[in-house]
C-alpha cells in the first residue's frame, strides 16, 4: 500500500493510524530506507522545539526551509520522504498536511501519531480530505509466520488450493503456530522476540510491558473524562467474553452501572483502537449497516496475545493440546477471527441472533448476500446454531472455522482456523 501511494500521480501526505506500539514508526523507517535516498524524521514528541518551526505561515516551501535549517539536512522532491512522527502533539503540523497536498504534492511526505482517533475529533486543525488514510494493525497469523522463520508455510497456504486437504503432518505443524500465535499475539515487539528466541516468560514481560503502557495512556490522554473508568471497562472486557454469549452488559463493569455512565470510556477505547465492537444483527438482510442493533454488542480486543495476557494464559498451556483453543469458552478463537475478519473487510463487524432464542452466529459478512460464519474452537462439527440459520435463511454458502482440515459440503465450506485471511479468496 506505501509503493502504490509513492506512486500515485496526484499524491496526498500520508497519515498512519493506529494503536499505540503496532508499528507505525518502524514501518515508515523501513519504508524510507528501502525507497528513498533520504529520510528527514521528526518526532514532536521527543522534540518539544520542533513545534516552533511551525509558528506563522505554513506555507510548504518556507516549512521544507526550516525544516533543512533545523536538521541541516537538504530535501530534495522524489528522493526524500519527510516524517511527522507523533503528530497529534503539534495541531500546526497536523494542519500543515493539507498545504502540503494543495500546493507542493512533489514533495513526499508521512504522519503518525499514537492516540490519532483520540486527538482528532477534538482538533480544529485537521486537514479533511487532504490526506490519505492508511490503518496500521497487529500482524495477521500469516504474517507471524513469515517473521518466525515460517515463510515456507505462509506461502503453502497462499498457494493451497481451496479445500484441498492439507498432508497431517503440515497441518499439524500449523495448528502447533496457531496456538503459539494466539498466546503471542501480533505486537510487532513481541513476535520479533520471539523470533530471537525469547521464552513464553519474556512474551508476557513484554506483553505486561505495552498494557502498562495502556494504561498511562487512559490517565494522560483521556481529557475530561474519567481515566479510571476506562481502565476499569478496559479490564472488564476478559469477563464479558467469558459469558456464554459474550455479549457485552455494561453491568458487568461495575453492578448497577449504567450504558449513559460508561459510554463514554467505550467511545475512547474504540477511538484508541484498542478494541473491537461488533454488533448485532437479528436480521440477516443486505445492506447488514441497516439490521444493526448498535445497542446489542461484543467488544474484542485489538490483538489476540494481549488478551490472552489480560486473562492469564499460563505458557503451559502451548504445548497441552486443545485445551488452550477450548478453555476460557473459546473467547480466544473468537477474538482470533474478529482481529483478522477487521483486517480483511472495511465492514463493521456484525454477528446474529435469533431474537427470543439461544440460537446464535459468531460472524455475518456480505458478499453476494449475507454469508454466516461460525467459530469453533476444537474440531467438532456439530452445530445447532449454523443448521437454524441455513434452514431458516438458505444462504448461497456457509463458512464454518475449526481445527478441521480444508474441505467442503455442498454450500457449507471448513477453513482451518490458521486459513482465515484465505476467506474472501473465492
Amino acid at each position: 500500500m506505501l509503493l502504490k501511494w509513492k506512486g500515485l500521480p496526484v499524491r496526498k501526505p500520508l497519515l498512519l493510524r493506529g494503536a499505540r506500539q503496532v508499528g507505525k514508526t518502524w514501518l515508515l523507517k523501513a519504508f524510507a530506507s528501502s525507497e528513498y535516498e533520504v529520510l528527514h524524521y521528526f518526532n514532536f514528541e521527543e522534540d518539544a522545539a520542533l513545534s516552533g518551526l511551525f509558528d506563522g505561515r505554513l506555507s510548504p516551501s518556507e516549512l521544507v526551509r526550516r525544516l533543512e535549517l533545523y536538521s541541516n539536512k537538504a530535501i530534495h522532491p522524489e528522493t526524500s520522504l519527510i516524517v511527522f512522527d507523533e503528530v497529534q502533539q503539534c495541531d500546526r503540523a497536523l494542519n500543515s498536511l493539507k498545504y502540503f497536498a494543495k500546493d507542493t504534492p512533489q514533495f513526499h511526505v508521512a504522519a503518525a501519531g499514537s492516540l490519532l482517533g483520540i486527538h482528532l475529533p477534538d482538533s480544529a486543525s485537521f486537514p479533511v480530505g487532504k490526506v490519505h488514510f492508511v490503518d496500521v494493525k497487529p500482524l495477521s497469523f500469516v504474517e507471524f509466520l513469515r517473521a518466525s522463520g515460517e515463510g515456507r508455510y505462509a506461502d503453502m497456504l497462499d498457494d493451497h488450493p481451496l479445500y484441498e486437504e492439507l498432508p497431517v503432518t503440515f497441518h499439524s505443524h500449523l495448528i502447533d503456530q496457531l496456538r503459539t500465535y494466539y498466546y503471542t499475539g501480533g505486537m510487532p515487539e513481541v513476535v520479533a522476540a520471539h523470533a530471537a528466541g525469547a521464552v513464553p516468560s519474556e512474551i508476557r514481560a513484554l506483553q505486561q510491558s505495552i498494557l502498562d503502557g495502556y494504561e498511562l495512556d487512559f490517565v494522560k490522554h483521556s481529557g475530561r473524562l474519567d481515566a479510571a473508568k476506562i481502565s476499569l471497562l478496559w479490564k472488564s472486557i476478559p469477563s464479558h467474553l467469558a459469558r456464554e454469549n459474550h455479549k457485552f452488559v455494561f453491568s458487568t463493569v461495575r453492578p448497577g452501572a449504567r450504558a449513559r455512565t460508561y459510554e463514554d470510556a467505550l467511545q475512547w477505547l474504540d477511538a484508541a483502537g484498542l478494541i473491537l465492537r461488533c454488533s448485532c444483527a437479528h436480521h440477516p438482510i443486505s445492506p447488514l449497516n441497516a439490521q444493526r442493533d448498535l445497542s446489542i454488542f461484543k467488544v474484542y480486543v485489538f490483538d489476540t496475545g494481549l488478551l490472552s495476557a489480560m486473562v492469564g494464559i499460563e505458557p503451559f498451556m502451548m504445548v497441552q493440546g486443545d485445551e488452550l483453543f477450548t478453555s476460557f469458552s473459546g473467547a480466544l478463537v473468537e477474538n482470533y477471527i474478529a482481529q483478522h475478519l477487521a483486517q480483511l473487510q472495511r465492514n463493521p463487524l456484525t454477528y446474529w441472533k435469533r431474537e427470543n432464542n439461544m440460537a446464535e452466529i459468531d460472524f455475518l459478512i456480505e458478499r453476494k448476500g449475507v454469508i454466516p460464519i461460525e467459530v469453533k474452537a476444537g474440531a467438532n462439527p456439530k452445530s445447532k446454531s449454523l443448521r437454524s440459520y441455513r434452514y431458516s435463511y438458505a444462504p448461497s454458502m456457509s463458512y464454518r472455522f475449526s481445527l478441521l482440515n480444508f474441505r467442503k459440503e455442498a454450500t457449507l465450506h471448513y477453513l482451518p482456523l490458521y486459513a482465515v485471511h484465505r476467506l474472501f479468496d473465492e
